[in-house]
């Protein structure tokens, strides 16, 4: 009992650091994930048509790629030792099922996209072409397959399933080879391993489009009629269309997985709406203010809405905050709030609506605006452009931030279809015990500082690279290079200065 205060902080300062750490590493991870596939279709475009500016764009994006999934790397590493350090006693109960996915994910996945990213790095001129191609078709599939093992081993801590409570270790384990299968198809893993592809390409493509669009402006401000048209304007079209399918993917695979969600994690979808007594015909609110039931306030609420994306009935009942409250204090026993941080789950659900939904828009607009020929030439668009990259990283990480804090005051959430499963664990639970909090806060803030320079290290060399973009291309000396290549000399070099 001496030690509970001790204890609070720490676990407080636990979360606080795994969700600094998660936030960082995850700016980075859709970026890989979206844009690796972007860059093996690019380099198949080239080859599949023989047009030199989609090797150049090979080239341009596969360098960003490369800087992305370096500074992804040294990100991730922190969080598999937080699980040891600071949830020892997670760790302890779930090792045997969560363990797992992540070694597949380590042994088989990374090795996989580490291995063909370095021979396509420095395999040009040295592979065919095919070869070369296949090399980073290789490392898309691996990077999409450790998201896979990742998201599998998150996914069980939001529905687990396939394992049973050993009673003489007290450990969660998989209940053979066919507890790893429900590990591996879960519903809730299904939903989120589509939806997190999806939403990564759209991040990709939005990157893609506003660098693509900025030097297009530029390009055409210069003079450089062919280059602005015939690489950036080409790419800005491109990545529109990858923003528009991505994107409405993601939409798509979003309203599946909340009716999931509202299904086997009620408090979270609640919290969501901030919907505290079940309700028929629920609304959809777009703006609440208020810590608690009583001094709440709504503004615009769309009847029926909230109902229809929990079960697809406009007028079926949903359960609230209280209801969901009383049901797990009748099965996991009363003396603990089980409701989430209900304004935290609001606005982080909005927000990551909100902002996907926009990086949509800005697809199809710019589609609309590269129509016929035409370029973007106003420098404000140009500019805007840029900044519209960040609107699906931030909605990447707010979707996150849903997804953990919902699930609060748990750890691994009980799985309600399963009423007799012990496999569940409060997140007071899972911190290690003996590790006190100054410790913990101490690690943080050096953790925090180093990612920090860490984040500016990545933004530096992605301006840097950005800006220098590609060598001035004109119609004679594309086809200097396309005439090199088609009788076997040595093609110029393609510079990647501007």
């Amino acid at each position: 009992m001496v030690n509970a205060p001790m204890a609070l902080d720490a676990l407080e300062l636990a979360r606080w650091q795994f969700g600094i750490t998660t936030v960082y590493h995850f700016v980075l991870v859709p970026l890989t994930i979206g844009l690796s596939p972007l860059v093996a279709l690019m380099e198949t475009l080239y080859l599949r048509t023989g047009n030199e500016q989609w090797r150049v764009a090979t080239k341009f994006f596969g360098k960003i790629l490369l800087i992305n999934f370096a500074l992804g790397v040294a990100t991730g590493i922190v969080q598999e030792f937080q699980f040891g350090m600071n949830w020892s006693e997670y760790s302890r109960f779930v090792g045997n099922v969560f363990g797992a996915p992540l070694a597949f994910e380590a042994l088989l996945a990374f090795f996989m996209e580490s291995t063909f990213l370095g021979l396509w790095i420095f395999g040009w001129d040295r592979l065919s072409g095919r070869l070369h191609n296949l090399c980073m078709w290789l490392v898309a599939f691996g990077t999409n397959l450790s998201a896979a093992f990742i998201l599998a081993a998150n996914s069980w801590m939001q529905h687990p399933v396939g394992t049973v409570v050993n009673p003489t270790t007290g450990r969660a384990e998989l209940d053979g080879l066919s507890g790893f299968l429900q590990v591996m198809t879960n519903e809730i893993y299904v939903t989120t391993y589509l939806h997190t592809i999806t939403s990564a390409l759209l991040t990709a493509g939005a990157l893609v489009l506003g660098v693509a669009a900025w030097w297009m402006v530029k390009a055409a401000r210069a003079g450089h009629d062919y280059e602005a048209r015939h690489t950036w304007r080409r790419m800005t079209r491109f990545a529109a269309v990858v923003m528009i399918v991505a994107g409405t993917g993601a939409a798509l695979t979003g309203h599946t997985m909340g009716q999931v969600v509202a299904k086997e994690q009620p408090a979270k979808m609640a919290a969501a709406e901030g919907l505290y007594n079940s309700e028929e015909g629920a609304p959809f609110t777009l703006i609440a203010i208020g810590d608690d039931e009583d001094s709440t306030v709504r503004f615009i609420s769309v009847p029926y809405v909230y109902s229809f994306l929990a079960t697809n009935d406009p007028t079926a009942e949903v359960i609230g905050l209280n209801d969901a409250q009383a049901m797990y204090e009748e099965r996991y026993g009363e003396g603990v709030d089980y409701t989430p941080d209900v304004m935290t789950t609001f606005w982080s659900f909005r927000l990551m609506i909100g902002l996907g939904s926009a990086s949509i828009g800005i697809g199809a607009l710019a589609l609309w605006l590269t129509r016929k020929d035409r370029l973007i030439t106003d420098p404000r668009l140009g500019t805007a452009a840029l900044w519209t990259i960040c609107l699906p990283f931030l909605a990447c990480s707010f979707g996150w931030i849903f997804t953990e804090v919902g699930r609060q005051p748990w750890v691994v959430v009980p799985n309600l279809a399963d009423p007799m499963s012990e496999v569940y664990m409060l997140t007071l639970s899972g911190v290690s015990s003996a590790v006190p909090a100054g410790t913990v806060l101490a690690s943080m803030v050096v953790f925090t500082l180093l990612y920090a320079v860490l984040g500016v290290v990545w933004f530096v060399l992605l301006r840097r690279y950005v800006r220098e973009g590609v060598l001035t291309q004109t119609e004679a000396s594309v086809e200097a290079v396309e005439t090199a290549g088609a009788t076997g000399t040595k093609a110029p070099v393609l510079s990647f200065e501007y």
